[in-house]
């Protein structure tokens, strides 16, 4: 836990650097980053209650009202009791305040520019796809993210093979010798792929691939479903059923009469997900394979 909360310490250390929050005011304005968001809080709305703009900032009562004095003092708000309840104070945006905002926004918009402009599309990408994960994961009142599914480009291929050799090590304890098989199927569909009845596809979230999903002929009759993956992030989304639906609505189009799979009784997650799909259970057999003793499940469905 040390390390992660160094970890954690020299990450924000670097970004308040970057973004430049460390000086007395943004973007040589004489107005704090708290004070911009309380400005940006009442540009979006014609008239705020004080307890409106304490709960979203997290602002203390005592400090926010001597900021708002400050506001008022410099023509930038107008305070009064609330008609609904005296007890309460409303405060308005005047038209030197809407400005004041403007400018401060230009400016952030300016400098945001200046940072991404020197990097590439692909880190860009990788920057915008980052920032949302560290938001998902501090925020838990953070919305269900959406995901698209789309099929392989360059590149899928290794990473399918890579997050299968990553996850299962860490989830399941099983050694290279699986990663080795996955690489074998890839190598395989890749090579002998028929594109009429074989096919496969990638699950995103912000731009990064999360799940994966093969349909491959088995003989004339019969399509396999393989290497299912769902990243623990992406779990609870509905995407492994999801990615199961897409290779069974792909086999029944590409003239199948059946579709079959493999998996390990160990997991109950996708066992489960295959239930739902209308697979049944044809046979199972326990074998010492990937450094561990398994057993290796058949399941299959008409379609």
């Amino acid at each position: 836990m040390d390390e992660q909360i160094a970890g954690v310490r020299a990450f924000n250390r670097f970004y308040t650097r970057v973004i430049g929050v460390l000086g007395a005011g943004m973007h040589n304005t004489p107005y704090s980053l708290t004070e911009a968001r309380v400005l940006f809080e009442l540009y979006g709305r014609e008239e705020a209650e004080t307890g409106e703009l304490r709960g979203p900032l997290g602002l203390d009562a005592g400090y926010l009202s001597r900021m708002l004095t400050r506001f008022e003092t410099a023509g930038l708000v107008t305070r009064e009791r609330s008609a609904a309840d005296a007890r309460r104070q409303v405060v308005r945006l005047t038209e030197e305040g809407r400005a004041v905002y403007q400018t401060l926004d230009k400016a952030s918009a300016s400098a945001v520019r200046e940072l991404l402009d020197p990097l590439t599309e692909e880190r860009r990408r990788r920057l915008l796809s980052s920032m949302a994960a560290v938001q998902r994961a501090l925020d838990p009142a953070a919305p269900p993210e959406s995901y698209v599914i789309r099929p392989l480009r360059a590149g899928d291929l290794g990473w399918v093979v890579h997050r299968h050799g990553v996850l299962y090590g860490r989830e399941q304890g099983w050694d290279e010798t699986f990663e080795a098989l996955t690489a074998r199927i890839v190598a395989d569909y890749a090579d002998g792929r028929d594109p009429r009845r074989e096919t496969a596809w990638i699950a995103e979230v912000d731009g990064e691939p999360v799940g994966s999903v093969f349909c491959v002929r088995r003989d004339d009759r019969t399509a396999q479903l393989r290497l299912l993956l769902v990243e623990p992030s992406a779990r609870g989304m509905g995407l492994g059923g999801r990615l199961v639906e897409e290779c069974l609505t792909f086999a029944r189009a590409a003239g199948y009469e059946r579709i079959v799979l493999m998996t390990i009784a160990v997991l109950a997650a996708a066992r489960r997900i295959y239930e739902r799909s209308g697979f049944h259970l044809d046979e199972e057999h326990t074998e010492r394979a990937y450094g561990t003793e398994v057993t290796h499940q058949t399941w299959s469905r008409d379609l």
